[in-house]
């Protein structure tokens, strides 16, 4: 594997893990969405990665959607109850939602390193040839 292999390799890693912390950040940024219960409440998004077609990387395969169902909750007072006193939020869970977080960033971080330190030995390699 030669150098751009490598920074390639790490280059389609961190396009996957950004579109990865994109999705968990809207899943975040809606977590408290309120609908009616009438109304599909947020459906959260996951990132489904792939081998690259070259076999080089990796590749997002698609965007799934979590269930539109979201959860029930009783408040009276809020302007989009039902007459039962309902209103429905997306069904997605903080905790798991910041380890996808944190995985994704250091993902992300460690596929960057990657790049500079190919970077980094390729302008040693260069610097070698001038002198």
């Amino acid at each position: 594997m030669s150098i751009f292999d490598a920074i390639g390799i790490a280059g389609t890693g961190v396009t996957v893990n950004r579109k990865w912390m994109d999705a968990v950040s809207d899943n975040l940024a809606n977590i408290n969405t309120v609908k009616r219960t009438d109304e599909d409440a947020f459906a959260a998004r996951y990132v489904v990665a792939t081998e690259a077609g070259d076999g080089k990387g990796t590749q997002v395969a698609g965007i799934l959607t979590g269930s539109p169902e979201g959860r029930m909750v009783h408040e009276p007072d809020h302007p989009l109850a039902d007459e039962n006193g309902y209103v429905k939020y997306p069904d997605i869970d903080m905790s798991t939602q910041m380890t996808s977080l944190i995985m994704a960033q250091r993902a992300y971080q460690a596929n960057l390193q990657t790049v500079t330190a190919a970077k980094d030995a390729y302008q040693a390699a260069l610097h070698l040839g001038k002198g």
